[in-house]
């Protein structure tokens, strides 16, 4: 690492101040990623859907079209907000590219929330335009009073405001990106990430932030092959990786598709996730790389043993979202003839970089999250604050140059999480001797399913607005694909349906965070001494019963 950072190498590092705080960056950064995406430009494929394929230049082309139309027609300046609420279709990254390039933020809203959520997330970012596919235009139409601008793309019964294609008629298909002058500091994203209460909250980087991310994670990969004196592969095409997961994720958005970039590496999108058809295009379109949750990456290891399809262009199967179990770290070794696992720590507040493993590291110490980012530092406290020595646990704090500088609007959110430049991450873990991450429990009443994190406190509130729930808890239970479900007891004094609580959820909260088990109970909810809901106790109670 000291050799790939020195004075004078790609990706030397020198001390500076961002927001106060001393941190490392690297030299040769793009200063924006306005910067990132001009020095990109190029011939070579770059998005890749069904029977759609752009290169990088044409892709670019599009976005300066589109940026013309947020400037002109839609008064776009500045530090507004432009949402983008979609799968993974080609005009969700003009949309990013196009916001992000005239100094606008890009706000990366969750495809899975329904009509409710969508609201409150326009409401609370004060986004002027939102560009929305036909499944989330037909829950904007839903909303009353809406002030938020919208874009249609790829419509179907419905469109609100202007056609995506229609937008870009207006402007000439030759036209420049429009002028506009981009600090490194200035905010550039908002992701939306769920606590352990309340409505999730907007996290705010920077192009800075980004940046050291997409740096950090090529830094690691050009580690890797220097500890195993080995050179990166020559391959007689383009290198490709496949995009299977939300772009409006860190995982997504930074892993997958902004560090394409750089490497003139192609994505080839999925409509949805479906394993024969993800292996159909790794053989066709050659994959070198996939980084999912553990989910999918275990259902792809599952497919090449039934499969006749060959899988051998993978060079790599990386992890994200969730933890991966330690015989699947063996099994993506043992079933690829060429392709190594790795995985890594990060959140969406670390703009997904935090510490990373991969290859015979990874298979030497399955359970682990791997080494510090070069331009992050981390540190394991009690709950007095103080450093805790190597083999002890405690909460882990980060803090470094991808940390975001705070949260949307959320003055108490910040003051809880950062602490003297320490981002408090919510995560029990450990350090041994040689700084390898060893994540062991949460603080925070999270549920992670699949990647997606589920604030218990968001859910608890929706089952609570039902008039005859008197006390909600809900909590996690194992599951063997998803790491983790969710699950909750309700205390009602009358009967109450399972199916008409489902329904009822299902106007407030996204699919994916209604509980998938429920107990519904005529008795007020176990607390301990000290008053609160004992959620240990129904949690055993609840896995016992599923396991009889």
């Amino acid at each position: 690492m000291a050799t790939l950072t020195a004075p004078g190498a790609d990706h030397e590092l020198h001390n500076i101040e961002v927001n106060g705080l001393a941190c490392k960056a690297f030299v040769n950064a793009p200063n924006s990623l306005r910067e990132l995406y001009i020095e990109s430009i190029s011939d070579e494929e770059f998005f890749i859907f069904e029977d759609e394929r752009y290169t990088f230049a044409e892709m670019y082309s599009q976005a300066a079209r589109l940026a013309h139309c947020l400037v002109e027609t839609y008064g776009i300046e500045k530090g507004d907000r432009v949402a983008i609420s979609m799968r993974n279709y080609p005009e969700w990254v003009v949309g990013f590219t196009a916001a992000t390039s005239i100094g606008a933020i890009a706000v990366a809203m969750n495809a899975w929330w329904e009509t409710e959520e969508i609201e409150m997330g326009l409401k609370d970012s004060g986004a002027k335009v939102i560009l929305a596919d036909a499944e989330r235009i037909a829950r904007l139409a839903q909303i009353e009073g809406l002030t938020t601008q919208i874009i249609s793309v790829r419509p179907q019964d419905i469109v609100l405001g202007k056609e995506f294609n229609e937008a870009l008629g207006a402007v000439p298909e030759n036209a420049p990106m429009p002028n506009a002058v981009i600090d490194p500091d200035d905010p550039a994203t908002m992701f939306y990430t769920s606590g352990s209460t309340g409505f999730p909250k907007g996290a705010v980087a920077s192009h800075r932030n980004i940046l050291s991310a997409l740096l950090s994670w090529e830094l690691d990969g050009k580690s890797a092959l220097l500890i195993a004196d080995a050179e990166p592969p020559e391959l007689p095409y383009q290198v490709a990786t496949l995009l299977a997961v939300p772009l409006f994720h860190v995982t997504g958005s930074h892993a997958v598709y902004l560090s394409s970039y750089r490497q003139q590496r192609k994505m080839v999108s999925m409509y949805k996730w479906d394993t024969d058809t993800a292996a159909k295009l790794i053989e066709s379109e050659k994959i070198s790389s996939f980084v999912a949750p553990a989910a999918m990456t275990g259902d792809l290891v599952q497919a090449a043993s039934r499969l006749n399809t060959d899988l051998s262009s993978l060079l790599a199967v990386g992890g994200g979202g969730a933890p991966r179990a330690p015989e699947q770290v063996k099994d993506i070794d043992d079933t690829f003839s060429t392709a190594m696992p790795n995985t890594g720590w990060g959140m969406t507040e670390t703009n997904g970089i935090g510490t990373g493993i991969g290859g015979q590291d990874y298979l030497d110490r399955p359970a682990s999250s791997g080494r510090v980012s070069a331009v992050l530092d981390l540190k394991i406290v009690d709950e007095e604050g103080n450093t805790l020595p190597q083999g002890q646990r405690g909460e882990l704090l980060i803090r470094g140059t991808s940390i975001i500088k705070g949260y949307w609007d959320r003055p108490e959110a910040n003051a809880e999480t950062f602490v003297d430049g320490w981002l408090r991450t919510g995560d029990v873990a450990y350090l041994d001797e040689e700084g390898y991450l060893f994540i062991v429990d949460r603080i925070k009443d999270l549920i992670i399913r699949g990647g997606e994190n589920i604030g218990c406190g968001e859910v608890e509130a929706a089952l609570l607005e039902h008039p005859d729930i008197l006390e909600a808890s809900v909590y996690a239970l194992p599951d063997e694909r998803l790491g983790e479900e969710v699950a909750t007891t309700v205390f009602c004094e009358s009967a109450l349906d399972e199916g008409q609580l489902r329904d009822f959820l299902v106007e407030r909260l996204a699919r994916f965070k209604i509980p998938r088990y429920i107990n519904i109970q005529n008795q007020p909810l176990p607390r301990i001494a000290s008053g609160k809901i004992f959620k240990r106790q129904m949690r055993e109670d609840a896995l016992r019963a599923i396991q009889n």
